[in-house]
């Protein structure tokens, strides 16, 4: 049974981390900007989402619209505003984004204070899955999941679109001379990015809760992941997600669920030790 357990809660785990650190792969192998405010478009779904349906009352399904498309309209605001001035400053850009998501964090303090708020769930209810009782809801992060990274991954290898933005991360001089906008296009995989951290978010609300320093540790296993499976790796990322998420659910029930959240920082560790460039990294040319 514990096996069992281990199998069904560690994947609704990677699924999470890989909606949480996909998006982030692309904005740091694209842009080359490494971006601290990415955990708190994790943050602000969560609260968007309670903001909308418990505080405004809307429906559930628009309350989970307008939360992704405030998320998205904040990642386009600090885009502009923030990264596209410090284009090309390594230190600039992480101190600026850094600053932003602490200001996130005590804007969300002073609005609704420390104690967790908890959102409705989408689907409610509990089924067995081989003889594990499991929350519907968990249920349905790991199918959301799945459908939005399939989705982005044949948006980028299938369309034009998607063409420009591999373009753009392979030779952005290259790109720019074939006619291709590139500050258009990283500010699209700037919103993709948070898109999926804020999906990731809200889908996790209604079983985690939320609070304002909820941004952190999913930043430390957003970046451990990335660095794990390799700058703008999609399938790598998958697997560093399934590696992460197995890790600390095995290490949640065999030791302790204290000591699961050492496991990102073991597995960033070795891998700046042993294999820098990641599972799936290659070399890029600068």
């Amino acid at each position: 049974m514990v096996i069992l357990e281990i199998l069904i809660y560690g994947v609704v785990a990677s699924a999470v981390y890989a909606m949480l650190a996909i998006g982030l792969s692309l904005i740091v192998g694209l842009a080359r900007v490494v971006n601290m405010a990415h955990g708190a478009f994790y943050m602000l779904g969560a609260y968007g989402a309670y903001t909308f349906s418990v505080v405004l009352k809307l429906p559930l399904a628009l309350a989970f619209l307008l939360s992704l498309l405030f998320v998205a309209l904040t990642a386009l605001v600090i885009e502009k505003f923030c990264l596209r001035p410090l284009k090309g400053s390594i230190e600039g850009t992480l101190f600026i984004t850094l600053i932003v998501a602490l200001l996130f964090e005590e804007v969300v303090h002073l609005v609704y204070g420390p104690a967790p708020r908890s959102t409705p769930t989408f689907i409610s209810g509990r089924f067995v899955l081989a003889g594990v009782n499991i929350a519907a809801q968990r249920m349905l992060v790991v199918i959301v999941a799945i459908v939005s990274i399939f989705g982005l991954w044949i948006f980028i290898s299938k369309t034009k679109i998607g063409g420009a933005i591999l373009a753009v991360s392979q030779d952005n001089e290259a790109a720019y001379l074939m006619g291709i906008n590139s500050k258009r296009i990283i500010l699209l995989v700037n919103m993709l990015g948070a898109l999926l951290a804020g999906l990731a978010g809200l889908l996790v609300a209604p079983f985690l809760s939320s609070n304002p320093s909820m941004w952190i540790f999913p930043l430390i296993k957003a970046f451990t992941i990335v660095i794990l499976g390799g700058l703008g790796s999609i399938s790598g990322s998958i697997l560093a997600a399934l590696i992460l998420g197995y890790g600390e659910t095995i290490v949640a029930f065999i030791i302790s669920p204290r000591l699961s959240e050492l496991v990102p920082l073991v597995i960033l560790f070795l891998v700046i030790i042993m294999k820098p460039r990641g599972l799936m990294g290659t070399e890029t040319e600068e």
